[in-house]
Order: structure tokens, then C-alpha cells, then sequence
């Protein structure tokens, strides 16, 4: 029937009902991923019916096919240099200044997007000019973190910010050139693709466009809620709407300097006027104003740079839209517990040493925002990936005895390095301080 479970909005039965969690507990995904990318035509895999699989489960068929991508790139470009004699590069290495980095990153990866675009698909490394260190994943989630910050400061005006959903959307008169919002896109692909979780504040409308989805009246409720309930009430009033309200066809909105300008969302709008006989046309015309046609062209550029990464990947075949913002935000629901279960130690200790009681008798007694920013100390970001605080492999090693020095972390292997304080007062006030000052400081 050519109907495809991605393209309904409000399923009569909710999409969890499907997913088969005893299935999911059990299967072996390196196994059913053979399956699916090579013998499809001879062997049955779980991949081809989504709707059975959580998330966490599709994240895991979605990494082994990043990887695979990505060793492939590695041995074409080997094979590559042996032909041809010249030494190419087998990873996306991308070398930038702090004080310049939107422009380091935006001339290296327009240049790469133009000459080759599958360099995109090579694993990434990243080294920031002058500064030591190798890239084990710490460097490219800093790097994620300096970029976006950047772009999404409203000062620029790529993005406007709403106080009351704390979401960003395009500022559909901004002057912008399309290869920043290129660069936008093709970062957000490049989390996907190295698994980094981002901090983006997007509606859902977001990513059901970049799924292809055009964004509809029933999309305004979280990106532009002032707009949705003034156009609910629209169709909800029962009196006379062309005397009462005095609407026509043609809107007006405010350009970058604060002047009103009137668009037309039809031939001559300001002529025609709305009434209860062409509301529901006047909602839906004007829904698509907001939403798709006065960001056209931001978002055509911003979707370009997703896809130059994501093409070829099973993503949207395998992901609904609350799904892919899964994949590239996490989760905000942290479990600490569930992560003091998985968490290893190293270096003599071990879960039942005094200080390991003490450090999570202590961890759990923060509050929401310390919480997110011990997290953000230990791993890069404040988020739980896919599948919860569980599937973060986390790991405190020793660093000598009671000291005064602070708790540091490599943020690419998500450890702490907690030294081996004497009392729990001393731990925590220790710990705190680190906590709270580390940006900047203490992440190696």
C-alpha cells in the first residue's frame, strides 16, 4: 500500500505499543545488521521492521554502520595513495583556532563539501592550534560545544530564542550567508555520524523536516505556541469571524531592523477576507508561511549540510523524528543510579572502597543543576544517550592519595580521576568546586 508508519503524526495505537522489549533485550545487532546490509535478499532481519525496535537498539545498528562507513573511507583512501603515490588523509582532520573557529571550521568544511563530500564520512579528529592533546572523542565534543554556542548566540541573528519554550528557530530576515547554516547542518550530522551528544534546543518541526515532512498547523503548538493557540481560537470562535475580527489574508511581520513587512498568503490577500467559510484555508496557509516558506531558504541550506553526512545512512528508514533528536540531543532524564551500576573502577578502587560510597551518597545528593554539571564535567554533555545513564560506561580511577588538588577527567573516555580524599566533607566540597569552575580547567 506504499504506507510507511514514519509518515503518522498521532497513531490510534502509540508507537510503544509495537516495540518488543523482550526482543530487544535479546538481540544480537551485530548479527541482525549482517543481515540487513548484505543478506537481505536470503536472511530475515529485525532492521527491516523498525517499529519493533527502541531506540537504543537502532543506535546500535546505526553505529555499526557509521563505523563500517568509516573504516571503508580508510581503506579507499590506502588504496588511493598506493595508486596514485600521494599520501592522503584516511580521517576528517580539522585544525582551528579558539578565537576563530566558526570561520576555521566553516572554509575547511566548505572546501572538503565541495572537492570530496565523502571525506565527511571519515571519522573525525579535531586539534584546536596550539594546544596538546590527541582527540579520543573529548576534543570533537568541545569542539561541537565552541560551534554551537557561537551560531546560536542571538547577538548574530542567525536564530531567534523563545523565553518561554527555551527553543531556538530561524530568523527568517537574517543576513547570514546559506554556508553558515550549511555548517549548522552538516555539525549536526557529524554528532550523528561520531556519536557525540549535542545541547540544540529545536522544536520537533525540525527534525520532521529534515525527514522530509513539511512543517503544519499542528507543529506551531511547541515552536510557536503564541501563534498556535491565536490561530486555535480562530477556528474555535463561534461568532462572526469576518466582522468580529477584521482579518484578511495578508499578514505583516517585522524584518532584522524592527520595520513591518505585509506578505500576501494569497494572490491580493489584502482583499480577501477571513471568514468561518475560509479559516481553516487561512490557518493552513499561514502555518506554512511560518514554518516552511519564510525560512526556505535557511533551511534548504541547513537540511544540505544534514544530508552531505547522513545520505547514505539507514537513519531514515530506521528513525521517527523523536527518534533522531534522541539520537543527537539525549536524554534529559538522568538516572544516577542506573549509572552507578554500570560505572567501573580503576587504579585500586573498587565499589565498595569508602570513598566510592562516599563519592555517590554524595553525587546523589545533588540537586538537578549540579547533577547536569558533574555530568558535563565527566563525559563533555550535560545529556544521557540513547537508552539512559546505563549505556554510559563511566570509570573512577584513583589519583593518589588525600590531597588538596581537584578532581579532573578525560572527557574522551568518560573517567574521573578522584583522588583518594580523607573525609566525605573534604569530597564534596572538592568535588563541587570542580564541577563549577570547569570550563576550561580540569577536562584533559
Amino acid at each position: 500500500m506504499g504506507v510507511r508508519t514514519l509518515d503518522c503524526r498521532r497513531p490510534l495505537i502509540p508507537f510503544e505499543e509495537f516495540v518488543n522489549e523482550p526482543l530487544n533485550d535479546v538481540l544480537e545487532m551485530d548479527k541482525d545488521f549482517t543481515f540487513f546490509k548484505v543478506d537481505s535478499e536470503s536472511k530475515f532481519s529485525f532492521q527491516s521492521c523498525p517499529f519493533i525496535l527502541n531506540a537504543c537498539t537502532k543506535s546500535l545498528g546505526l553505529y555499526y554502520d557509521n563505523r563500517i562507513s568509516m573504516y571503508s573511507e580508510r581503506r579507499i583512501t590506502a588504496l588511493y595513495s598506493l595508486v596514485q603515490g600521494q599520501q592522503l588523509n584516511p580521517y576528517l582532520r580539522l585544525k582551528v583556532r579558539r578565537d576563530h573557529i566558526i570561520d576555521d571550521a566553516l572554509v575547511r568544511l566548505e572546501m572538503i563539501a565541495m572537492e570530496n563530500p565523502a571525506d565527511l564520512r571519515k571519522q573525525l579528529f579535531v586539534e584546536f592550534e596550539g594546544e596538546q592533546g590527541v582527540d579520543e572523542g573529548g576534543v570533537s565534543k568541545e569542539f561541537f560545544q565552541l560551534v554551537l554556542e557561537e551560531m546560536f548566540n542571538p547577538d548574530i541573528g542567525m536564530f531567534t530564542y523563545d523565553e518561554s519554550t527555551k527553543l531556538f528557530w530561524f530568523n527568517p530576515p537574517s543576513l547570514e550567508n546559506e554556508a553558515q547554516f550549511t555548517l549548522i547542518g552538516i555539525v549536526l550530522g557529524l554528532a550523528i555520524y561520531n556519536n557525540c551528544i549535542l545541547d540544540v534546543h529545536f522544536p520537533m518541526v525540525v527534525y520532521r523536516k529534515l525527514m522530509g515532512k513539511k512543517g503544519t498547523y499542528l507543529d506551531l503548538a511547541d515552536s510557536h505556541p503564541v501563534q498556535y493557540q491565536s490561530l486555535k481560537e480562530l477556528l474555535d470562535y463561534e461568532g462572526d469571524v469576518e466582522e468580529d475580527m477584521m482579518i484578511t489574508f495578508q499578514i505583516s511581520q517585522t524584518d532584522l531592523f524592527g520595520d513591518p513587512v505585509t506578505y500576501d498568503l494569497k494572490e491580493n490577500g489584502d482583499k480577501i477576507p477571513v471568514s468561518v467559510d475560509n479559516r481553516k484555508e487561512f490557518v493552513s496557509l499561514y502555518s506554512d508561511y511560518i514554518l516552511n516558506k519564510s525560512v526556505k531558504r535557511q533551511f534548504k541550506a541547513f537540511r544540505r549540510g544534514f544530508q552531505m553526512v547522513t545520505n547514505e545512512s539507514p537513519l531514515k528508514c530506521l528513525f521517527r523524528p523523536e527518534e533522531v533528536e534522541l539520537l543527537i540531543c539525549g536524554s534529559r532524564n538522568l538516572d544516577f543510579h542506573a549509572l552507578e551500576e554500570t560505572t567501573e573502577y580503576d587504579g585500586g578502587y573498587n565499589k565498595d572502597c569508602r570513598i566510592i560510597k562516599d563519592f555517590w551518597e554524595t553525587v546523589h545528593s545533588f540537586g538537578e543543576e549540579d547533577k547536569r554539571l558533574f555530568l558535563q564535567f565527566t563525559t563533555g554533555t550535560d545529556r544521557a544517550p540513547v537508552g539512559g545513564l546505563g549505556k554510559l560506561k563511566m570509570i573512577i580511577a584513583k589519583n593518589g592519595p588525600d590531597t588538596d588538588r581537584l578532581p579532573t577527567s578525560h572527557t574522551c573516555f568518560n573517567a574521573l580521576l578522584l583522588p583518594e580524599y580523607d573525609t566525605k566533607e573534604k569530597l564534596k566540597e572538592r568535588l563541587l568546586k570542580a564541577i563549577t569552575y570547569a570550563k576550561g580547567f580540569g577536562m584533559l
